[in-house]
């Protein structure tokens, strides 16, 4: 389990510190699809007792980023095509109406901070930074919006594919449409267009599931709606 030992042993919130920690390494895919989380080892790891070891994983399960094995206990859940269709589906439907909302709300600095983070995902050749810079990038956006019910939705939904979302920036190639796509949105929000910038990230959501399905699924089982 690839894991940084951790001493958290005086620490309060010892099970919000495993969570995070848990939630970080499954979503970057340092720790793997099956592979089982053993309550003594992140334990020992944390230096704490598997109380709060296990509250995490409760957590973790919530999120739909584990589940229980019969055998096994905990291990890091997976999805199906057909689940991972579902879940970018669900992202074209919730985040356009959370950026349209958000427009009207961004100041120039907010803008601004848009506009590095953008810059900083088409100019990173680091392939482990795509996801995480890809994210900053739309959740800056998002910031400003008041539906916050919508981006805990968004936000967890994102969460379940945040590897099948690095694997197709990989796979296909996609870094130069996705850099193409994300300044297209960024140019709406700065003038002010909230529908064009809500049908924009709503054509990015579903341009990246047709790529990553293209990748994912043999051409006689795909599915793509």
């Amino acid at each position: 389990m690839k894991l940084q030992a951790m001493d958290i042993s005086a620490t309060a919130s010892a099970s919000s510190i495993v969570f995070d920690a848990l939630r970080k390494a499954i979503i970057e895919g340092r720790i793997e699809e099956g592979e089982p989380l053993r309550q003594d080892e992140i334990a020992r790891l944390f230096n704490t007792s598997r109380i709060p070891v296990r509250e995490a994983i409760s957590r973790l399960e919530e999120q739909g980023l584990v589940r229980t094995q019969r055998y096994k206990g905990a291990v890091v859940a997976g999805l199906s095509p057909q689940q991972t269709q579902e879940i970018f589906d669900l992202r074209a439907l919730i985040e356009p109406e959370i950026i349209r909302n958000a427009v009207p709300n961004m100041s120039a600095e907010l803008l601004e901070k848009a506009r590095e983070k953008c810059a900083a995902f088409s100019a990173s050749p680091d392939p482990m930074t795509w996801g995480d810079l890809n994210r900053d990038f739309h959740e800056t956006l998002y910031s400003s919006s008041t539906l916050k019910f919508f981006m805990e939705i968004a936000d967890n939904a994102i969460d379940r594919v945040e590897r099948q979302i690095r694997a197709q920036l990989v796979m296909s190639n996609g870094m130069e449409r996705a850099g193409r796509e994300h300044f297209a949105i960024l140019e709406a929000c700065e003038k002010g267009d909230a529908d064009l910038a809500a049908r924009l990230t709503r054509d990015h959501i579903l341009g990246a599931k047709t790529s990553l399905m293209e990748h994912l699924v043999p051409c006689e089982d795909r599915e793509i709606r």
